[in-house]
């Protein structure tokens, strides 16, 4: 692990918020930091992997996605950062009630908790060859997390059919997500 980042970003230490507002932050671009987030939701600085957890989580707290990119922004400074699918990845799943008042509720490799619905959409791409899915949920700000392999079998062990029995999907807090194309 490294311990060279700028200044800004390390000083936020344990009095960061769970949540800041970096929505609200705008400060100046200061270019591309060398911190990439692969597709297994490991994070690497400078080519090698970040072993804090806390120093982990408290990047995905400042993490965020503008139109640009991915940007791990503070008050005084806006470093862009390379992420290779999806910021998070689910790594639990727990589900509450049945039917249309099932809760879907997921943790992700950081932490983080959100539960499925209208505001955190579950969403899937397919592969257009291959038609292997690449499951996705909404966590906060515009950010995801891809769905671990054995996440997305829970689901697919939670599957209905849609009304209109076109499809397989899942209810969390009133709304229904497919989980594949039409048949």
């Amino acid at each position: 692990m490294h311990d060279d980042f700028p200044p800004g970003l390390t000083s936020l230490g344990a009095k960061a918020n769970p949540l800041p507002p970096v929505e609200s932050w705008n400060p100046p671009h200061c270019g591309d930091i060398d911190i990439r987030i692969a597709r297994d939701g490991t994070w690497f600085h400078q080519g090698a992997p970040i072993i804090r957890k806390e120093l982990v989580r408290l990047f995905s707290n400042i993490l965020r996605k503008d139109p640009d990119g991915f940007h791990l922004v503070t008050p005084v400074e806006k470093m862009r950062i390379a992420v290779d699918d999806a910021p998070f990845v689910a790594v639990l799943a727990v589900a509450e009630g049945e039917g249309r008042a099932q809760r879907l509720v997921f943790t992700t490799n950081v932490g983080d908790e959100t539960v499925a619905g209208p505001g955190n959409p579950i969403r899937v791409e397919t592969h257009p060859v291959t038609d292997e899915p690449s499951p996705y949920v909404h966590v906060r700000r515009g950010l995801e997390a891809k769905l671990a392999r054995s996440v997305f079998y829970q689901l697919v062990e939670l599957a209905v059919p849609s009304e209109d029995g076109k499809t397989l999907g899942v209810w969390s807090c009133g709304a229904f997500f497919a989980l594949g194309r039409p048949a």
